[in-house]
């Protein structure tokens, strides 16, 4: 699959996402984690920003998905480097990764068909309406993930991403690769990460 992806487009879905999103923005902060993992978080979005800036249109917030963690506990944070503010929220990760679906990332992969997470960062282009509704499309800007636009890895809501989940069976659903957040949480990233902003996923220990 080829997609060819400029600035009237990434600027054209931003405005029509903001539209969109007529649901007021749910803030979803894990309230209980320490100021030192918002610490780290806010250094290692500064470090990448500075990394992949010629290839990114904003540089106001940063998500990083830390999948050292499992899937039950807020791990995709939403960094404000204006602000210095971190916000935390639910995040699946693909079946390929996860294959006894107990709830962590085992491994990562690239390859077409894999169903995995990859790592490595990605920038966030225009919107669209796929299979789970308004979704935020993605590209790779690293080996390890340079296969996103034709794996069609994007974030995009999922019921299996909701909250009530984990009070049935203590994680989330998985995806095919793809970055699923809880639908009501979704909201946050049309706003905030997408139109040309960074997003970084890694096994990264942040606590």
């Amino acid at each position: 699959m080829s997609m060819k992806v400029d600035r009237r487009t990434v600027i054209a879905g931003v405005a029509a996402s903001a539209v969109a999103a007529v649901v007021p923005p749910r803030v979803a902060a894990a309230v209980y984690y320490p100021n030192e993992q918002h610490r780290r978080v806010l250094e290692l979005a500064k470090e990448k920003v500075e990394q992949h800036r010629a290839a990114l249109w904003r540089t106001d917030i940063v998500g990083i998905a830390d999948f050292a963690m499992p899937s039950s506990l807020p791990r995709f944070h939403f960094a404000n480097l204006e602000s210095g503010s971190v916000r935390s929220f639910l995040v699946a990760h693909g079946r390929g990764s996860d294959p006894e679906h107990d709830g962590f990332l085992k491994t990562f992969s690239n390859e077409v068909g894999s169903l995995a997470t990859s790592r490595g960062a990605y920038v966030t282009y225009e919107w669209y309406k796929g299979k789970y509704g308004t979704s935020i499309r993605l590209g790779g800007l690293t080996p390890d993930n340079s296969n996103a636009l034709d794996r069609a890895i994007v974030l995009h809501p999922a019921w299996y991403a909701n909250e009530d989940m984990l009070a049935k069976w203590g994680k989330l659903g998985r995806s095919d690769g793809c970055l699923a957040m809880s639908e009501a949480d979704f909201n946050e990233a049309l706003w905030h990460l997408s139109g040309g902003r960074l997003i970084y996923a890694d096994r990264l220990g942040l606590g």
